[in-house]
């Protein structure tokens, strides 16, 4: 279990900038082709002509490895051919453990049963922290860093650090500042794409009147209403203030959060512009929520869904394709800047070996992250992954501006908080924002009981 006191992670003040939205990302998604197309272009990420792998894994036969990570479905069988791919590179056998939320949890009764697996995807700084003060990380080696400052971004590095230590490599990301769409429902009801809150909710009006709920909450998962919440408040309190609130230096009984949740509120407190109403939203597991945009023809069960770039996964569960049914909009700012907000899985070693150290090293290369930016519904921070590598124009403008803002961007508020408050079902913030969400006339309330779990996880 997490420890609660404030010491056990080490801070670090990052969020996918608010620059980057307004910038690079506020390209024209819209203007995309479908899942099969892809560009021409250079090799690398960075504007270099791709040369191929430089990689030099040892020869692991007799070698088994054991993965574990929380990813389910497409996610999962995608990541797996990755490690089919190291399996045919180095004659090691890896197997993919499926690990529930939050992994920390889960990893903790597997070492306590004395069969961690090798290697573990973490998707928060703070889990990795608290591995290494749990003695369970183990640092990266000599092959892996090498790999790793050759392809990521110093603010890449950092995050993935513990006290100047190097024991994550970010092999995933995620720009969870978008709002996809199902463009047939817009067509109808002749609804434009919003650049601004206010847009945002005459755009939702607008599709109510043509017949159709405007948004799917995945509310079943806690995690998705800390990021309509992040988005929100990063856009009016501004970077200083996030990162204030993510330290807890500031209280969440801080006006700027009542203007957050008031804002939210806007959205959420009505029920007909949410698809089942909020119970339904609260029964409604995020896959579905993506689902039911895009399944129905053009009276789906909602015409929006707000999540990152990985919603492509679950789209392509539809007959909608990327680009033509299902298109996207940076979330629209509610402040003063356009918000973007990023997270990401790191791959992090807890049985040292020479078979651990040379996936780690593998997962740090392009040549890894190619593979699977090649199926779609996936993010890389490897700057020298070719933007040509993603299925479609839409995922490539993503890739590129998320590459183009360097060491300028803002981790996810959650993920950098005390699994305790920021991380677990049923507890902390996802569990208040779920009851704000349910009754999200009590602002007060909800704020009073954010700083109440907060105070107690921070230990401050």
């Amino acid at each position: 279990m997490r420890r609660t006191s404030n010491t056990i992670r080490t801070r670090r003040t990052v969020k996918t900038a608010a620059a980057l939205a307004a910038g690079a990302l506020a390209l024209s998604l819209t203007a995309c082709g479908g899942d099969d197309e892809k560009s021409s272009g250079n090799g690398s990420g960075t504007g270099t002509e791709d040369t191929g792998s430089s990689l030099n894994l040892p020869k692991l036969e007799g070698t088994t490895l054991e993965v574990a990570a929380v990813w389910t479905g497409a996610e999962q069988a995608n990541f797996k051919k990755v490690l089919a791919e190291f399996e045919d590179l180095t004659g090691a056998k890896v197997t993919f453990v499926p690990a529930q939320d939050p992994i920390i949890n889960f990893l903790g009764s597997k070492i306590a049963g004395g069969s961690p697996p090798d290697v573990a995807m973490l998707p928060q700084p703070g889990a990795i922290k608290q591995a290494v003060d749990q003695g369970w990380a183990k640092p990266l080696g000599a092959d892996a860093l090498k790999e790793l400052q050759k392809n990521y971004s110093q603010g890449w590095q950092d995050i993935g650090k513990v006290d100047g230590k190097q024991y994550g490599v970010y092999y995933k990301a995620a720009n969870k500042s978008l709002i996809w769409y199902n463009a047939q429902v817009f067509e109808n009801a002749g609804a434009k794409e919003p650049a601004t809150w206010d847009e945002l909710l005459d755009t939702a009006q607008t599709v109510y009147d043509s017949g159709v709920t405007p948004f799917s909450i995945g509310g079943a998962d806690g995690w998705t209403l800390t990021d309509w919440f992040e988005n929100v408040y990063l856009s009016q309190a501004g970077p200083e203030k996030y990162d204030q609130l993510a330290r807890h230096e500031i209280k969440w009984t801080d006006p700027s959060v009542t203007e957050a949740l008031t804002t939210l509120a806007q959205i959420w407190g009505k029920q007909d512009w949410i698809a089942g109403g909020a119970s339904g939203a609260l029964q409604t597991e995020f896959p579905a929520s993506v689902t039911q945009t895009f399944t129905g023809g053009d009276q789906p069960k909602a015409a929006m869904v707000y999540e990152g770039d990985f919603v492509q996964v679950n789209i392509a569960d539809t007959k909608a394709k990327v680009g033509t049914d299902a298109k996207v909009f940076p979330f629209p700012k509610a402040g003063d800047t356009a918000p973007v907000v990023s997270g990401g899985d790191a791959a992090v070693i807890l049985k040292d070996s020479e078979g651990a150290q040379a996936l780690a090293t593998f997962l740090a290369s392009p040549d890894a992250a190619t593979i699977q930016a090649k199926l779609g519904g996936y993010l890389s921070p490897n700057k020298n992954v070719a933007i040509s590598s993603y299925p479609n124009e839409v995922q490539q403008k993503i890739a590129k501006a998320l590459i183009a803002s360097g060491d300028d961007f803002r981790f996810d508020m959650s993920d950098q908080a005390p699994q305790a408050f920021g991380g677990t079902p049923g507890k902390g913030e996802w569990k208040a924002l779920q009851d704000f969400l349910k009754n999200p006339t009590d602002v007060a309330g909800t704020q009073k009981q954010l700083e109440s779990d907060a105070a107690a996880a921070y230990g401050n």
